[in-house]
């Protein structure tokens, strides 16, 4: 019995592992892929591409139009879920974070290979003067400590900003005035399990605070939040 468990439980693997490859080769085509594109980009052929599609489209990860794949509302529901016990298992951390920095806490998501969002925001208790920031906001994900630090917990990429390369050494990412005049902000990757980072925790004040003493507790929101993911 365990020596033909053991090549079912391989297969299985290399099947799921398939389906997900195809999904990445989607999410990078937004405008979706034929059969015969698919085939091209990820090694497999036609007959598998098209066994591999039929079961995503029963969960409903990808979506058919005409000749062309693209992704499903699946994942979509999928991705709210996920972010969704993000913001749980965040909302008691941040609220720690921002009333021990005295200042605006927030965990930032990447939403595509080059663009972050605020994904929830929580502001200091008892503190009359914080930097207002939405939930929802965009920008570019090398751009701000929030983004910087999720490039940071990813692996490098060609042509990074210099700005990125040095806070991946330290661990965490600081930045002054970038997305807002006046802001300082400073933040962490969220890593789990080793996977490269999804998103960061951070936190922002108006005017330069000592990074020496907001460094380590952003860095322990990051390594808790984790923990709880």
């Amino acid at each position: 019995m365990k020596t033909t468990d053991r090549p079912q439980a391989q297969t299985g693997s290399k099947t799921i592992d398939a389906g997900l490859g195809l999904l990445e080769i989607l999410r990078d085509h937004p405008d979706g892929l034929t059969v015969s594109q698919l085939s091209r980009a990820s090694g497999l052929h036609r007959n598998a591409v098209t066994r591999h599609l039929t079961a995503l489209g029963r969960h409903r990860l990808v979506t058919r139009d005409g000749h062309t794949y693209s992704l499903g509302l699946g994942i979509v529901e999928l991705n709210a879920a996920v972010r969704q016990r993000l913001r749980r298992a965040a909302a008691a951390e941040l609220q720690k974070l921002a009333d021990a920095c005295h200042a605006t806490a927030f965990i930032t998501v990447l939403d595509t290979e080059d663009e972050a969002v605020v994904l929830t925001v929580v502001e200091p208790r008892g503190s009359n003067i914080h930097v207002a920031y939405r939930a929802g906001n965009r920008h570019p994900a090398d751009r701000g400590a929030s983004g910087i630090a999720i490039l940071v917990g990813r692996p490098p990429r060609p042509g990074e900003r210099a700005a990125v390369t040095t806070a991946r050494s330290a661990g965490y990412s600081v930045t002054a005035g970038e997305l807002q005049p006046g802001a300082w902000g400073l933040a962490a990757p969220i890593c789990v399990d080793d996977r490269p980072a999804e998103a960061s925790v951070g936190i922002v004040t108006i005017g330069e605070q000592d990074e020496t003493a907001i460094a380590p507790r952003v860095l322990t929101a990051a390594h808790h939040i984790a923990r709880l993911l």
